[in-house]
């Protein structure tokens, strides 16, 4: 990962370029397994109506029940661990990128006004005047507290805000996607939003950037499986395209 961090910087002598080409290869390579996790969890949201009826029927009678989950599943091609499986491989990947990220010293790069090596509220204590390093939540408040003009300071604090607001956009949005059609979800739709958001305060910008991209990327790959996973869906097979003539019929006799 860091060598390739690093080839990436030597074409585009842009450590932000460098962090959205890297986080592009890995979510190229690991396409074939997040398409058939997502490809998966799709089809296993289009039959819960058909599952949920099967679980009510055969409350009583659990043998009969797995029989028949697993005839729904066989019908529609569904695997139910086919969309954890891809996603414990891919898992330890992106713990590697993410580590990286965290550990790498951008030398007090910018990318758009993002500082790659500054939290969100890192940059918020230098807009109140006070060190970036290892600035915390209560300590920014009471600095800006302290010093309101800070909040002036739009050049210091304002692309990474910017950044964590996109972030939580591209979380809903997922989300959103992901729980189409279903009230129980509806918790999660608004929560993981806010909890991403707080989570990204104390992140560098350069990890902010990856997961960005990395969300934007996961994004459009979901849109596009839905809408195959929708076409695949409505297609049913035909049986005869013509009714089969009986022996003999229309010979003369």
């Amino acid at each position: 990962m860091l060598g390739t961090l690093n080839f990436f910087y030597g074409l585009t002598h842009s450590y932000g370029l460098a962090i959205i080409l890297l986080t592009l290869a890995v979510r190229v390579l690991l396409h074939p397994l997040s398409h058939k996790q997502l490809m998966s969890m799709q089809r296993m949201q289009k039959i819960q109506p058909r599952l949920k009826v099967i679980q009510e029927k055969y409350a009583g009678d659990k043998e009969k029940l797995n029989q028949e989950m697993m005839k729904l599943y066989k019908e529609n091609g569904v695997n139910p661990a086919a969309g954890c499986m891809p996603l414990l491989v891919q898992l330890p990947i992106f713990i590697l990128l993410y580590r990286v990220l965290m550990e790498y010293n951008f030398a007090k790069a910018t990318f758009l006004g993002v500082g790659l090596d500054t939290s969100a509220l890192g940059a918020l204590a230098a807009a109140a005047g006070m060190p970036a390093k290892n600035a915390g939540f209560g300590t920014v408040l009471q600095g800006l507290a302290a010093h309101p003009e800070g909040l002036m300071r739009l050049d210091l604090y304002g692309p990474v805000v910017i950044l964590i607001v996109l972030v939580g956009f591209l979380t809903w949005f997922q989300q959103r996607l992901s729980s189409a059609n279903n009230p129980q979800m509806a918790f999660l739709n608004w929560f993981m939003p806010l909890f991403m958001s707080f989570i990204c305060l104390s992140l560098p910008g350069g990890v902010m950037l990856y997961w960005g991209s990395s969300s934007f990327i996961s994004v459009a790959q979901q849109w596009r499986v839905m809408h195959k996973a929708e076409q695949e869906m409505q297609v049913k097979p035909t049986l005869h395209k013509n009714k089969p003539e009986e022996a003999g019929a229309g010979k003369d006799d």
